[in-house]
This record gives C-alpha cells, structure tokens and sequence, in this order.
C-alpha cells in the first residue's frame, strides 16, 4: 500500500518557523526526485522546492530561498520542509510529492510530472 502522509501543518505568527514531514511507505524516497509544493487561495499549485536522490541537489522557489531548507533522512523515508521567517504570502496548502520517472530535480517541480502526493496540509501565517 502506497501512502505519503504529511504532518506539521497549522497557524503560526508571521516571523515563526514551522517543519514540515512527509512519511512514506511503500515506496522509498531514495529512489525519485522528491519536490514540496504549495497552493494559495486564488493560485495555482506552484513547486516550492526539490530535493534530488541522484546527488542530493537541492532546489527552490526565488520567493523562499534562504527561509526555506528540504531535506529527507532516508532511514525514516521521510522527506521535510523547515520553513522559517515566515510570510503571510506563505498561507497556503502544501503538499509533498514524489516524481518516479526520475532521480534529478531540473528546477522546482512541475505538478504534472509527480505521481505520489501527500493529502496537504494547511500553512497559515497571520498576527
């Protein structure tokens, strides 16, 4: 049974972090390109960042470089988004997904290419 569930969502005050995880099972991480992605109200779904298991390369969205690190520990086949320093811009759902057709990230992800997400969980930054 494939899953990949996500965790770490909720409400926090503009400024604060918050660490985002997605578990797999059924699948190992170490094998794909791994990307986290976002949807705003009133946006399209957008790659936030992309994490490579071919080299470990690392990409991001311009907005949240620098606030925003990926990383995964492949023991626990689970892939994380820390988000520090954070907007109001970044209210959004997040979601964790996995491309299986490869193992390089070419840029932050493009959603048609990822076959494996997470169900989203809901980021709100506001005072």
């Amino acid at each position: 049974q494939v899953q990949f569930v996500e965790s770490g969502g909720g409400l926090v005050q503009p400024g604060g972090s918050l660490r985002l995880s997605c578990a797999a099972s059924g699948f190992f991480l170490d094998y794909y390109a791994i990307g986290w992605f976002r949807q705003a109200p009133g946006k399209e779904r957008e790659g936030v960042s992309c994490i490579s298991s071919s080299d470990g390369s690392t990409f991001y969205e311009d907005s949240v470089k620098g606030r925003f690190t990926i990383s995964k520990d492949n023991a626990k086949n689970t892939v994380y988004l820390q988000m520090n320093s954070l907007k109001p811009e970044d209210t959004a759902v997040y979601y964790c997904a996995a491309n299986l057709m490869r193992r390089q990230c070419t840029g932050t992800g493009i959603q048609y290419e990822y076959d494996y997400w997470g169900q989203g969980t809901q980021v709100t930054v506001s005072s």
